[in-house]
């Protein structure tokens, strides 16, 4: 019996283009939708890898709402489907809206089959590593990477991974938004590591921990000569990081002297020593962080406008640990090991009160707190496992209030169950439906309850 055809959604409205479509692709089974509700029903009856969509669908075929919609729908169903959006309206702007609604890729009308033909095939290539990887990551007992370093099981943390995979062959500059031990330098070399200048040097400064006087000749390098105890000529950390990648992190504490010449160099890609007058080529891949509102510092006049937008070409929110379900037990147990080995071999593993412990904290300084945590926690246990007294979080009064309190109780055992179940089932809401034992429609009363975010 010969393997079933994947499965392609054409979603077009126009009978010419439906029948051209339909007879194009041999290799696939197209299936044809000319509006939305037939959309949505092939997408739940035919469960396709892959989804043509043409933005101007009826009620609207001169705009774009209509097919948005259909967009959105698709997103929310079936998260993990390719979406190739094409449209002859405002071509950039809806690229633009779609890629950032979630569609894998753009492609402007009028259709050329075979180009089209291309971008689908690599679509359902895609795919079919993605759902490879799935089922090694569901079968496998090991530690969850994502970038070859960030150890993870939580849906929101495989998107950002998705997400810097995805530009990282780029040479677009990189924002990573998140707060403090969130894990944005391993974010930085993972997205060096798979990018096109791999081979190149990574250059990280902190530009917080520098003295301002400083922080010039750290970035720009400078002359024998040009102050007091420049005995020597020092390339910078920009000029070291040739062929490579930069990461400044903390890019919000650059002083706004110091914010005017790197912008220079963003736009020029030539630097100057301090002392120096010689100008000298540099090719660098910028990547910054910082836990700071630099929006807010625009309006402050603190950080500049202009130097913002060259420096978040792409930006990336990372979420705390806390929004991270099931990650802090899957960390701990990681760096549990990783300790182990190092200070306490008798060690073996976690008492019960000790994962319920960890799982129920609020994380507030993120993984590294959590790191700083176990590791304590290994040195200091007597036995072969580490139980909630070795983790020393400690009991403040507000939680023996919640204790007492059988309503908050529930609450907050009904949020960590869900949580568990969302993490298991990788965020999908029909597992996550049968884990419980409960139906999706009191699943997602529940969701909406609890202010959890699927």
């Amino acid at each position: 019996m010969a393997d079933k055809k994947p499965v392609l959604l054409v979603i077009e409205d126009d009978p010419g283009l439906q029948a051209q479509l339909k007879w194009a692709y041999d290799d696939f089974e197209v299936v044809i939708a000319g509006d939305r509700d037939s959309a949505i029903a092939a997408l739940r009856s035919e469960a396709p890898g892959v989804v043509t969509l043409d933005l101007g669908l009826p009620p609207d075929p001169d705009g774009t709402t209509e097919g948005f919609a259909v967009l959105d729908a698709i997103m929310a169903l079936k998260p993990d489907t390719k979406v190739i959006v094409a449209s002859g309206h405002g071509a950039r702007e809806s690229a633009l809206a779609a890629i950032a609604r979630g569609a894998y890729d753009f492609y402007q009308k009028p259709i050329d089959i075979d180009a089209l033909g291309l971008i689908v095939r690599r679509a359902f290539n895609l795919r079919t590593i993605e759902e490879e990887n799935r089922r090694l990551l569901a079968s496998s007992s090991a530690d969850k990477t994502v970038l070859g370093r960030m150890v993870t099981g939580a849906p929101e943390m495989v998107k950002v991974a998705r997400t810097i995979e995805r530009v990282a062959r780029t040479n677009v500059s990189v924002m990573l938004l998140g707060a403090s031990g969130t894990g944005k330098e391993l974010l930085a070399r993972g997205l060096h590591d798979a990018s096109d200048r791999a081979s190149g040097p990574f250059v990280a400064i902190n530009c917080a921990a520098i003295p301002e006087n400083l922080l010039e000749s750290e970035l720009f390098g400078h002359e024998k000569g040009a102050f007091t105890g420049a005995v020597k000529t020092t390339e910078g950390k920009i000029e070291s990081a040739n062929g490579g990648t930069l990461f400044l992190d903390e890019v919000g504490d650059i002083p706004l002297p110091l914010q005017v010449k790197l912008l220079r160099f963003l736009q020029e890609r030539t630097i100057e020593r301090v002392g120096g007058r010689r100008a000298i080529p540099v090719d660098v891949r910028i990547v910054c962080a910082t836990h700071q509102d630099l929006e807010g510092m625009i309006q402050q006049g603190l950080f500049r406008e202009d130097l913002f937008y060259r420096l978040a070409e792409i930006v990336v929110r990372i979420p705390g640990l806390a929004e991270r379900f099931g990650d802090p037990v899957l960390l701990a147990k990681v760096f549990l090991k990783r300790f182990a080995a190092e200070m306490n071999p008798a060690v073996t593993g976690f008492a019960p009160d000790a994962l319920a412990a960890i799982d129920a904290h609020d994380w507030p300084g993120n993984v590294r707190e959590l790191e700083n945590r176990v590791k304590r926690a290994v040195i200091m246990a007597d036995g072969k496992l580490v139980g909630a007294e070795d983790l020393d979080f400690g009991k403040g009064e507000d939680e023996d209030a919640d204790v007492l309190n059988l309503k908050a109780a529930r609450e907050a055992a009904d949020r960590r169950v869900i949580r568990h179940a969302l993490a298991r089932s990788e965020g999908n809401i029909s597992s996550t439906a049968k884990l419980l034992g409960i139906s999706r429609p009191t699943l997602y009363d529940l969701l909406k309850q609890y202010d959890l975010q699927t």
